[in-house]
């Protein structure tokens, strides 16, 4: 079975390729740039290229079994600055790759959406794939029309796809410097000796799951049969407010952490946690990592870079 991940030098398509591999599967990566923190793998075949550029891109997917798409120019809270942008490089992008499938006779595309996104702000305490989907960002819109042209190239072309909804993925290679992924960026300032930023009074809850467990429902995905509705919330179906994250991450440091406490953001939904029976009953997975051991694996990694 040969797999492409677009965006596999990426935080969470990197351990999508360590999946497929450990399962023997050839694997490309498609990706606008090397991976951060890992030197090339000499089983992987790299091509370096944009996701818009046509060319690169319809080379690398010929005799691909499964195509994973993870490739994204925008973060949820950097989107709202410029939906043209995210449209252009997002959603035409996407379609554009969408079509090269087609032409390529792709066998399936495996896409990873957003569950903290799409659906908005929810209306129950455990979300599912039914919930309704009102974003109120343009990523998540975006992430949404990607997840509707997916289902208009099935019935078009017959495209087999599935989609993964995940909720806040952390773990090793998830870059500590960034705006994105609170466990990776709270434990890199820890590390440092800077003080955690928290936006609101951290009572704001959110389903974290470790990247690992993400990848192997990546491949569970990959492989399985598609039902009528292939779209699966991937996630711990637990849900842990800020300030409980910040508790467990003390207890794994083994020191107290300096916090920063700022005024809440506009665009940071309240609650979110992901209900991930379809995923449990259709795909045969379920998390295996807590969050306990989730953080002190990132904490032994965090602390490797300082």
């Amino acid at each position: 079975m040969r797999a492409v991940v677009i965006g596999g030098n990426g935080f969470i398509g990197s351990h999508i390729v360590d999946a497929l591999l450990a399962s023997r599967w050839q694997v490309a990566v498609y990706d606008h740039s090397p991976e951060r923190y890992r030197p090339p793998s000499t089983d992987v075949e790299y091509v370096i290229g944009e996701l818009g550029n046509r060319g690169l891109l319809a080379a690398a997917l010929p005799a691909a079994d499964v195509v994973f798409h993870l490739a994204s120019t925008t973060l949820p809270q950097s989107s709202n600055e410029s939906p043209e942008f995210d449209i252009r490089s997002n959603l035409i992008d996407s379609v554009r790759f969408l079509e090269a499938c087609v032409e390529s006779r792709v066998g399936k595309v495996v896409f990873v959406s957003s569950g903290g996104t799409v659906y908005g702000i929810p209306s129950s305490p455990l979300v599912r794939e039914g919930h309704s989907t009102s974003p109120i960002c343009s990523y998540g819109i975006i992430k949404l029309a990607i997840e509707k042209y997916l289902h208009l190239f099935k019935h078009l072309f017959g495209l087999s796809y599935a989609i993964l909804r995940p909720s806040n993925a952390y773990g090793q290679r998830q870059n500590p410097s960034s705006s994105q992924g609170a466990v990776a960026v709270f434990l890199g300032r820890a590390a440092r000796g800077l003080p955690i930023q928290i936006w609101g009074d951290g009572e704001i809850v959110r389903d974290f799951i470790h990247v690992s467990d993400l990848a192997a429902a990546g491949l569970a995905a990959a492989t399985s049969s598609e039902g009528s509705h292939p779209i699966f919330n991937v996630g711990s179906g637990q849900g842990t407010s800020l300030n409980q994250l910040l508790e467990t991450m003390e207890n794994v440091v083994q020191k107290p952490l300096q916090v920063q406490r700022l005024p809440g953001r506009s665009f940071d939904v309240a609650r979110i946690v992901l209900d991930i029976q379809k995923a449990r009953t259709e795909l045969a997975w379920t998390p295996k990592i807590s969050m306990e051991q989730g953080i002190l694996d990132t904490w032994n990694w965090v602390r490797t870079l300082y």
